[in-house]
């Protein structure tokens, strides 16, 4: 029974590590996020489920300006586009696992500041609750 106790741990301690949740955020060198007012969130095309609509939702509730379309161009000149990756699980029901959303230079489309959550299945959060953390990481004063 001893020699069993190291490795029960050791797979407790891998499981727990494994299930963390993170959520981070990263700026170019030289970026200033502050002079961007409006942007325009361009849709995945593999999205079927909205997140497009809740970025740019939640950019306007937090004092932006922000349109969203499928076009890679606005219709309109914008400070910056937004794009993003999602990735979803199944644990008895779908869930977002995972939220990659990148902040790029309208002009140039290099990414000026990109931001990520990931939530395993314990820890999830809606998917407008994962725009939510994404975009507070990236634009926090």
């Amino acid at each position: 029974m001893r020699s069993l106790l190291p490795m029960v741990v050791a797979v407790i301690a891998l499981t727990l590590q494994s299930g963390c949740a993170t959520a981070e955020s990263t700026k170019a060198p030289g970026a200033e996020l502050s002079n961007l007012k409006t942007f325009y969130v361009q849709k995945l095309p593999a999205d079927g489920r909205g997140i497009e609509i809740l970025i740019s939702d939640r950019l306007n509730m937090m004092g932006f300006k922000s349109s969203h379309g499928e076009s890679s161009t606005p219709p309109t000149p914008v400070d910056a586009i937004i794009t993003y990756q999602d990735k979803w699980m199944w644990d008895i029901t779908m869930y977002m696992i995972k939220l990659d959303v990148q902040v790029r230079n309208s002009e140039t489309r290099v990414v000026i500041a990109n931001g990520r959550s990931f939530r395993p299945s314990l820890q999830r959060l809606t998917p407008a609750g994962m725009v939510e953390e994404v975009l507070g990481n990236i634009f926090k004063k």
